[in-house]
């Protein structure tokens, strides 16, 4: 038997149903999914010193347990001594099982590390069903050792949902267990 990630069980038994029924959706096609989670890290100062971004490659890589790769510049911006090509982030597309362990250790170890957490924005969302979380340290992850950090940065998580409706990737969030403030 296949293993299969404690959140993604329990979207397809529960959480499925809660939204099925709050919403007044007939059939189960109409439910949201949570089709990827994209973990980005701008990195400014790599314009003068490369070895940031391999750093950040490799901070990224071992939060999500996949792969990192580097974001290039599109445009040339003389102000920032920038040119077109130059690598300047470094990002990971999550899917699948991986996606969801890694939404499940963001959720139970991560975020409760945060000092003061009062719960995440409800502002995050974009008008199409994504939802943008910022975190402001990278060592709120376990994943990360802070004796071998160079500096503290944060990063953006996006949450791509199946809906264009912000009430129900919202709804969808909360049923996965994301922690959003009380209004």
């Amino acid at each position: 038997m296949a293993y299969t990630p404690r959140l993604k069980k329990n979207y397809k038994q529960n959480a499925s149903k809660v939204i099925m029924n709050n919403h007044g959706l007939v059939n189960v096609m109409e439910v949201p999914k949570l089709q990827k989670i994209v973990i980005s890290k701008g990195v400014g100062a790599a314009v003068a010193d490369k070895k940031l971004i391999e750093h950040a490659i490799e901070e990224l890589t071992s939060i999500s347990g996949q792969k990192a790769i580097a974001t290039k510049s599109k445009k040339d911006v003389a102000s920032f001594k920038l040119r077109k090509g130059m690598p300047i982030g470094a990002k990971v597309t999550l899917r699948g099982n991986t996606m969801y362990e890694f939404l499940d250790r963001l959720i139970t170890a991560a975020l409760p590390r945060v000092r003061e957490f009062q719960g995440v924005k409800n502002s995050g969302f974009d008008g199409r069903g994504n939802y943008t979380l910022g975190i402001t340290e990278q060592i709120i992850f376990p994943e990360i050792d802070i004796d071998k950090i160079n500096n503290i940065s944060g990063m953006d998580i996006t949450f791509v949902t199946s809906t264009n409706d912000d009430s129900l990737a919202k709804s969808l969030l909360k049923e996965l267990g994301l922690p959003f403030k009380k209004s």
